[in-house]
């Protein structure tokens, strides 16, 4: 998954992952120019059958939507990617806070975030060389086999995915995959499924906690077993330390758009976020949305760190205008 910047450094950490957890935990469905994803709905029409699903083709049609979110999971990691984040601190506010468009570049540690534009303007070239110089160093130390604090930092970051892989996998139990009927969209057969939570599950961690407070709606594509849209939401509060912390407030919701951007592999077009909760004695609000595009394979470490070697050798630079 992604490293997003915190939308409030001022949040406590286990507040701030907590809230995220809500987007990452239900995004986590199979996967982040893009197909056009507009949101599903009574106009696109019924797909060519929307004769309920077996209990045996459910089944099967769930293994495999399972186990592409797990191989673009892996996949995330050797790509590349522009995203756009914009953020607003109230709903009703009509001014963004932030407007600011990044690459992101995988560096076997994590995601290192380059700042290319800011409001729609570039940021000067000779910032973007000093930024793509930082990523050089970064991938340089990643790559040396005797660092031991990059080979710690490997073994942290894989431990992430470790995780990340076991809690989709517990989605399996947690939620049950009720049928809605068959979509058409952009000439793509959908299938829409509602999950509810399986009042029977029993978390095994405080990530997986949060299971039982949400629901979803996703649409997936028949033919590949890919999440092509997903709507979800807190269907009650989320308490953090037993409410003394903070809490995410039931009605919180998040969107997930993907596409594919090579043969069989799925990332996200466009998450975004709207929450609103209480850190202590004081409310606070998220409301995030980001488009993602451009992606372009960099491979593993060794290979992204050639790439950004030839970029700065090579002028005029890419990414930013001069």
């Amino acid at each position: 998954m992604a490293l997003r910047k915190a939308p409030n450094s001022s949040m406590p950490r286990h507040l701030i992952l907590t809230t995220l957890a809500f987007a990452a935990l239900l995004a986590a469905l199979p996967r982040e120019p893009v197909l056009a994803l507009q949101r599903p709905s009574a106009a696109a029409g019924p797909g060519p059958s929307d004769a309920p699903l077996t209990d045996e083709y459910r089944r099967a049609f769930l293994d495999r939507l399972f186990a592409n979110q797990h191989a673009d999971d892996a996949a995330l990691a050797m790509f590349e990617r522009i995203e756009r984040r914009q953020s607003r601190e109230h709903s009703s506010d009509t001014t963004l806070s932030e407007d600011k468009t990044f690459r992101v570049i995988p560096t076997g540690t994590g995601y290192w975030r380059v700042l290319i534009e800011d409001r729609g303007r570039p940021i000067p070239v000779a910032d973007y060389r000093e930024q793509m110089a930082n990523v050089q160093r970064a991938l340089e130390m990643t790559n040396d086999p005797a660092n031991f604090d990059m080979r710690r930092a490997r073994e942290r970051f894989n431990a992430r995915l470790k995780n990340r892989a076991g809690l989709i996998s517990a989605m399996r139990d947690a939620f049950f995959f009720n049928w809605l009927g068959r979509e058409t969209r952009d000439g793509r057969t959908l299938l829409k499924l509602r999950l509810e939570p399986n009042p029977n599950y029993k978390p095994a961690s405080r990530e997986t906690e949060l299971f039982l407070h949400a629901s979803a709606t996703v649409w997936a594509d028949e033919a590949t077993a890919h999440v092509v849209r997903m709507e979800a939401e807190l269907t009650s509060d989320f308490a953090v330390g037993g409410g003394l912390l903070g809490k995410v407030y039931r009605g919180s919701r998040m969107t997930l758009e993907q596409t594919e951007v090579a043969p069989g592999v799925w990332m996200p077009a466009v998450y975004q976020y709207d929450f609103s909760g209480r850190k202590f004695f004081f409310g606070f609000e998220i409301h995030e949305r980001t488009e993602a595009n451009r992606y372009e394979r960099v491979g593993p470490p060794s290979e992204a760190l050639a790439l950004v070697r030839r970029e700065l050798s090579a002028s005029p630079t890419p990414h930013v205008q001069q």
